[in-house]
């Protein structure tokens, strides 16, 4: 069924269908309205859920590292200053292999202090070992969590998630979201099924120490248990496609790509506003095109290969910043391009919530053009 519906509440009531046992979050803007949501409907028994109040992040991720722990479906939400003091956690979460699904509506991070989008957050997270998606719309940002627990879940894979979408952008804005049912999601989400539990009356210890002569061991099942992740991914975008009828089941999407010959390359809401700046600049004439990225973790190196291959050039779009780098993603689709002799230009856009509009759009793909990139676009003269 349609809802108009502010980003926030899609969400919520989303995990609401995926029926967790246990929630536990600590409010920060702007992820607020979701846990507000989530907090009510428990309230109101509209969620069999045990909401577990806390005095911060770490005890809010440290909760359900508990309750996963314990055999429950949990799920938090955060963003970011609230997702680093998680950061422990995070890793410890991985390391154990316990599967949960986490909210994180991505925002700027201090200092100085900005509670306006960008995506550095969860972009700094990105070797803790979750597995990361990130959404374009609302609609995709709400179906992102039944996948999510899907695949987490998997007795191959067993690793917590990120979906993440912009903060305000998304969060605080009202769309169209087709919701399914309560039985429509059970049917596609089963029910957890720990492989393994903590349960006095069998033993066992989580997270023990590793000595050098194992430590490396631990690592690389991590390591393998997100490239085995891949085909979940992919299996389980497809029977999305077959229930509900929105196809998942790539890691990239691209538009306009056919003939382009300069090939943007983002994630997030971004993708939004680029395909009308596409529309507009192919009514003039320029072959452009886009390609986002939808999983980010793990990172679809194959795919984006094969999709960029017809290109001339390619300018990727980073809400984030390596400092004393460059953008994350940028790095990592010139790893993916290496040897292809296609290059890669990276643009520093929209930190701290700073507006990337389709004129700005139109104007990187002229520098890309000319070959000059890898700088932070708009920065503003005399001020750094």
């Amino acid at each position: 069924m349609m809802h108009f519906v502010e980003g926030s509440i899609a969400v919520a009531q989303a995990v609401r269908l995926c029926r967790p046992d246990v929630v536990s979050a600590y409010p920060i803007t702007p992820q607020t309205h979701i846990v507000e949501a989530l907090a009510e409907m428990v309230a109101d028994c509209a969620l069999d859920a045990e909401y577990i109040t806390v005095e911060s992040e770490f005890s809010a991720l440290s909760a359900c590292l508990g309750a996963v722990a314990a055999g429950s479906r949990a799920y938090s939400a955060t963003t970011s200053q609230g997702l680093f003091l998680m950061f422990e956690v995070c890793f410890n979460l991985a390391g154990m292999r316990l599967p949960m699904v986490m909210t994180v509506a991505n925002r700027a991070v201090s200092a100085p202090i900005s509670i306006w989008n960008d995506q550095q957050d969860s972009i700094s997270l990105r070797d803790s070992g979750w597995l990361q998606f990130y959404a374009e719309d609302n609609q995709e940002a709400a179906d992102l969590h039944y996948l999510a627990y899907k695949v987490a879940e998997d007795h191959q894979v067993l690793l917590p998630a990120m979906v993440c979408f912009d903060g305000f952008i998304l969060t605080h804005t009202y769309e169209p979201v087709d919701m399914p049912t309560q039985e429509e999601v059970d049917a596609y989400l089963p029910r957890f099924v720990p492989l393994a539990k903590l349960d006095a009356q069998d033993p066992i210890s989580f997270g023990m120490l590793a000595t050098p002569d194992y430590y490396m061991e631990f690592r690389y099942a991590n390591d393998q248990a997100l490239q085995k992740s891949k085909e979940k991914i992919r299996a389980a975008g497809k029977e999305f496609m077959a229930q509900f009828g929105r196809d998942y089941s790539a890691f990239v999407e691209g538009y306009a790509l056919e003939d382009a010959e300069t090939v943007l390359v983002a994630l997030g809401s971004l993708c939004g506003t680029v395909k009308e700046a596409i529309d507009e600049m192919r009514a003039a004439g320029k072959k452009v095109g886009l390609l986002k990225i939808r999983v980010y973790r793990p990172f679809p190196v194959e795919e984006l290969a094969a999709a960029l291959k017809g290109a001339k050039r390619v300018a990727v779009l980073d809400k984030n910043i390596s400092l004393g780098s460059k953008g994350a993603v940028a790095l990592e689709v010139k790893d993916a391009l290496y040897g292809s002799g296609i290059p890669v230009l990276d643009y520093i856009v929209g930190l701290g919530g700073r507006d990337l509009r389709k004129r700005d759009i139109a104007r990187i793909v002229e520098l890309a053009e000319k070959g000059e990139g890898d700088l932070f676009y708009g920065l503003r003269e005399g001020v750094a």
